[in-house]
């Protein structure tokens, strides 16, 4: 089985694996890096990290066209819920939940969380999946660094999807401490660039990842994909 991860710009992912697609925070309207724009996204499920508006974006609009469920926090599925999204699945940090696309926990984010409108959003998380065949692939959503992603990492990871921005998350330095905790195979860097405050250099980045750590570094563009 083969997997398709892509890259929209900012945080925002899409994901193909055993004929399902997701996305992940998608924020397409209003991100100057997306190269699609919302109304031709595909999706049966919607995952949403944490409620800020670069990252729930259009998660209503696209979960009312597509009838995709959408899956988060129990306080952001409320709140799309109140937004007449009609298919949600909420969960909580540590838990877990078997669907067609594979097993998914919730983990650990070091964040904020409120909603565009200034409501509570819970608590930020990130997600760990894991695919039917087994693949492992940990997105990390906004997060800063913590001593758990060890913890994490004894899953055996696949494919780890990191923040490497600065200023509202792990920079490129605590970023590359996190690649050594979490010991994937692959790593894609996302949340910089999108604006000035969080440019990086993702190319230097990755050669220092790949000549302390064993992972390999895929620094794909905005509407690019790695497969696994």
């Amino acid at each position: 089985m083969s997997h398709k991860l892509t890259w929209y710009g900012h945080a925002t992912l899409g994901l193909e694996t055993g004929g399902h697609r997701l996305v992940i925070d998608p924020f397409f309207s209003g991100n100057p890096a997306s190269p699609v724009k919302p109304e031709s996204i595909a999706a049966d499920f919607i995952l949403i990290t944490h409620g800020h508006g670069d990252h729930v974006g259009d998660a209503v609009s696209i979960a009312k066209r597509t009838g995709a469920t959408v899956i988060s926090n129990f306080e952001i599925c409320n709140w799309l819920a109140a937004q007449g999204v009609e298919k949600t699945h909420p969960q909580h940090l540590g838990g877990g939940f078997k669907y067609p696309f594979g097993y998914l926990k919730l983990t650990l984010a070091l964040h904020g969380s409120a909603l565009p409108d200034g409501s509570y959003g819970g608590n930020p998380a990130g997600f760990l999946l894991t695919t039917a065949d087994g693949k492992k692939i940990y997105l990390a959503g906004d997060t800063g660094l913590f001593g758990d992603m060890k913890l994490i990492g004894e899953e055996g990871l696949e494919v780890a999807v990191l923040p490497i921005g600065d200023n509202f998350t792990m920079g490129p330095d605590d970023a590359l401490r996190a690649v050594k905790l979490l010991t994937p195979k692959h790593v894609i860097p996302i949340h910089y660039g999108t604006w000035g405050l969080i440019d990086q250099d993702a190319i230097g980045w990755a050669a220092q990842v790949e000549t302390q750590t064993g992972a390999k570094v895929h620094a794909i563009r905005p509407g690019e994909s790695f497969t696994f």
